[in-house]
């Protein structure tokens, strides 16, 4: 019987294959890059906000401390959005005429509430709590970087499951003694490394075996 296909269709095939299986892994590879990009993450993004507020000025020029602001991120999942009020306590006085504040004044006359963007938004199947992590030695820092060096707020993290998951799994580096919690940069490292981060997971007693139980996370 004669040859149907010329010897050269062999060669043709193996190299067929072979590249087929270059262009999935190239495709699996620029998914997981785009993935990871602040495209999908946000990462570094700023966000549009009714004020431009700045962390960089309130937190490191004022030293006003998280808690100001954020009144129930030591007791409650949530951290908590400044309510008018706050805000006004202060700028009732400081730039009272401001008309970049005027959103601001509006508010606190009418009762209408800002509508400010969450920069740190997790998904609803991602179950966080704010007060827990706090407890157990985890700053505001570790999650949301150096808010005192950001004019405007971004997100520092991608906020994806694989970090998450790299802070679960190895805690001990991430924790921090209480009184470093609420500080950031060169006074948080100072507090933290005037404490040993074995002993700190001791004295909060953290068991990373249960960390990485998918019921912690996904309730």
């Amino acid at each position: 019987m004669a040859q149907v296909f010329h010897p050269s269709t062999n060669t043709f095939a193996k190299v067929t294959i072979f590249g087929a299986l270059f262009i999935v892994a190239g495709l699996a590879f620029a998914w997981d890059r785009v993935n990871r990009s602040p495209y999908v993450t946000e990462q570094d993004v700023v966000r549009d906000q009714p004020v431009p507020f700045s962390h960089e000025h309130h937190v490191s020029g004022l030293g006003i401390d998280c808690r100001y602001c954020h009144t129930s991120v030591e007791k409650s999942s949530f951290a908590g959005i400044p309510a008018t009020e706050i805000c006004m306590s202060c700028h009732s006085q400081i730039w009272k005429d401001s008309p970049m504040l005027e959103p601001v004044r509006n508010s606190f006359r009418t009762g209408e509430r800002l509508k400010w963007t969450r920069v740190h938004d997790l998904p609803d199947f991602a179950y966080f709590n704010h007060s827990i992590h706090i407890a157990k030695g985890i700053g505001c820092e570790n999650c949301h970087g150096r808010v005192d060096k950001m004019p405007l707020m971004r997100r520092d993290a991608s906020l994806q499951m694989s970090w998450c998951l790299n802070c679960h799994e190895h805690p001990d580096p991430n924790l921090r003694p209480l009184d470093a919690i609420f500080k950031f940069g060169p006074e948080s490292a100072r507090l933290r490394e005037s404490q040993n981060q074995s002993t700190l997971a001791e004295e909060y007693r953290i068991d990373a075996k249960p960390l990485l139980d998918c019921w912690i996370c996904h309730r």
